[in-house]
């Protein structure tokens, strides 16, 4: 864990459900990078990948591992998530996804079930990034 994020834990308040943390406090002066909440589009064909919330998942992921990438941080840098899925039992199956993407102490992370997505999106996921040295 880099030592700018410190994972914030208290058995005074209910344990997280999935993988995510309960806070966590940034002590730096670095910048933050927001990312717009992205679907499952795969880049080269500006399609949706699949039905499947696992394709689409895995998909939104790679591209906000890209763009990280892009602004020079690794996905391990993400410090909040914003989930929104149009079906809120397929929470146990993004928990599964998100831990082969992620490693503790877990970016903080807030899911809201939503009627529908653009493009007939299963989810929407936005990010906030707090950007290396």
């Amino acid at each position: 864990m880099s030592k700018d994020k410190v994972l914030i834990s208290t058995s005074l308040a209910p344990k997280p459900i999935g993988p995510y943390s309960q806070a966590l406090r940034i002590e730096s002066n670095r910048s933050i990078i927001y990312l717009s909440g992205q679907i499952g589009i795969n880049a080269r064909t500006g399609q949706l990948v699949g039905d499947s919330i696992i394709e689409q998942m895995e998909q939104i992921f790679n591209n906000i591992k890209a763009i990280v990438e892009s602004g020079g941080s690794l996905l391990s840098d993400i410090i909040k998530l914003t989930l929104y899925l149009t079906d809120i039992d397929d929470l146990s199956v993004c928990n599964t996804i998100m831990k082969q993407f992620f490693h503790p102490p877990y970016p903080v992370r807030t899911t809201v079930a939503v009627k529908e997505l653009p493009m007939r999106a299963k989810i929407e996921i936005e990010a906030i990034v707090l950007m290396r040295n």
